[in-house]
């Protein structure tokens, strides 16, 4: 059995039963595919033979090596940046083919496909895919650390640990798997997969809020007018960073509708399994943590660059709206009256 058997939606999060007796197939699984390589039913039947879990963590470390030597050849080290809204959701559906092969219900897991759909557009727009792009963090970051750490850095968290992760926060999907023979699907799936879709167009219409006052700046530096039909002022956009919409109430609304899109996946594992925690939330608190430094990464870049960035962190919060701090109009008055 490729899966365990289990009686009850608890039993569903229990490390011992539902990961720990396949962990011994992730040293199998490479010569089976080798072995298996010049047939499609032979690979089928490993598929189907191997625990998803497994199938999933092994195509993750499976594309460490890629990562890596393409990265170090161009010394474009965005390999994973391309891929970070696709690979959860390759993931996913990868749950949810193996649910369909296997003849298990998929009410639960069909929505989790439209996941990967914001920050792929928004990647695209931006032009991440185009040849030669990179994240200007990785440019900068290069010149703090000399080439051999950076090598290090490439292997131990650019090419390995960002791989793993983006297969670890899907973890729950596993979960939701696994219970979908034992708890039927009902008003509180609706509810979660409801949130998961809302947190998608809050970080979407965040996205497009902030393309908007990019192109607008961008017009408005070449001409020295403002773009036709803009609501931005020029106070806006000789600012240079964001303070609108969305951005009154955050510095980052993207980044926390993004974390929120896993946290509640991970909440909906914990709900459906009816327990207060599981073993899947390691890869939420990861994500979390990586966002953490990220986002204080990203800050320091903009506050050196922007003079009244400093003002905005002090008015408006980083990723939750705050009530003590006063807001951007609070700035706009601390400002003028400097």
């Amino acid at each position: 059995m490729s899966v365990p058997i289990l009686k009850s939606a608890v039993a569903c999060a229990d490390f011992s039963r539902t990961v720990q007796p396949y962990l011994s197939q992730l040293n199998d699984l490479p010569q089976q595919v080798f072995q298996s390589a010049t047939s499609l039913q032979a690979l089928k039947e490993v598929y189907l033979n191997t625990n998803p879990l497994i199938s999933a963590f092994a195509f993750s470390l499976f594309l460490v090596p890629i990562f890596l030597v393409v990265s170090e050849i161009n010394k474009n080290y965005s390999q994973v940046d391309r891929v970070w809204s696709i690979l959860p959701t390759v993931y996913n559906l990868h749950y949810v083919a193996y649910a369909h092969a296997k003849g298990l219900p998929t009410q639960r897991l069909n929505s989790l496909a439209i996941i990967s759909a914001r920050l792929t557009f928004n990647y695209w727009r931006k032009g991440g895919y185009q040849r030669g792009s990179e994240d200007y963090r990785w440019e900068i970051l290069r010149k703090y650390i000399n080439p051999p750490l950076f090598f290090i850095f490439n292997v131990v968290f650019i090419s390995l640990a960002q791989s793993v992760l983006l297969f670890s926060v899907t973890m729950p999907t596993y979960i939701l798997l696994l219970s979908s023979p034992i708890v039927k699907a009902g008003t509180s799936d609706i509810i979660f997969s409801q949130i998961i879709l809302g947190s998608i167009f809050l970080a979407f219409t965040a996205d497009q809020q902030q393309w908007d006052f990019q192109n607008a700046k961008k017009s408005y530096q070449s001409t020295a007018k403002l773009p036709p039909g803009t609501d931005f002022s020029a106070r806006d956009l000789d600012r240079g960073f964001l303070t609108k919409g969305l951005w009154s109430f955050s510095r980052h609304p993207n980044f926390l509708a993004e974390q929120c899109v896993w946290v509640t996946l991970y909440a909906w594992s914990c709900w459906v399994t009816e327990s207060y925690y599981n073993w899947t939330g390691i890869g939420a608190v990861a994500y979390l943590a990586l966002f953490q430094a990220s986002t204080l990464f990203t800050e320091s870049i903009t506050a050196k660059k922007y003079g009244d960035y400093k003002i905005y962190q002090q008015r408006v919060g980083k990723l939750l709206p705050s009530l003590w701090k006063g807001g951007v109009a609070d700035m706009n008055e601390e400002k003028a009256e400097k």
